[in-house]
């Protein structure tokens, strides 16, 4: 867990249905943090999924590696609660509001690179 990682989307419990489970950062490695915006990494092998999380925050996605990309949600996750996956094209953006508790996980062939860049302020 990065030094970032004490609430909100870089970590925390869900407080869902009063359980304390916990969840993981929105992404594998915080780069860069001030008051303004978080810059995290995501970087996935085929197969490989990230860690079950929630985006507190506007986010924006800079997609620079893969293929194919899934979300998977959490049964309790109230806003997308639906499984997306979708094939990328790169340098993709794609700019993402708040949203529910889920995965990502690399459904593709090739290895999933993605900067993520929350927006705090």
């Amino acid at each position: 867990m990065s030094a970032a990682s004490d609430a909100g989307s870089t970590g925390g419990t869900d407080g869902a249905g009063g359980t304390d489970r916990v969840l993981g950062g929105v992404g594998t490695k915080v780069l860069f943090e001030n008051e303004y915006c978080r810059v995290w990494e995501m970087d996935l092998a085929p197969g490989e999924a990230g860690a079950v999380h929630r985006h507190d925050h506007p986010y924006v996605l800079v997609i620079l590696d893969g293929d194919r990309i899934a979300a998977v949600p959490e049964p309790d996750s109230a806003v997308h609660g639906e499984y997306l996956e979708v094939d990328v094209r790169t340098p993709m953006v794609v700019e993402m509001p708040p949203g529910g508790i889920e995965t990502a996980k690399n459904v593709g062939e090739r290895r999933y690179y993605e900067l993520l860049i929350e927006i705090l302020k």
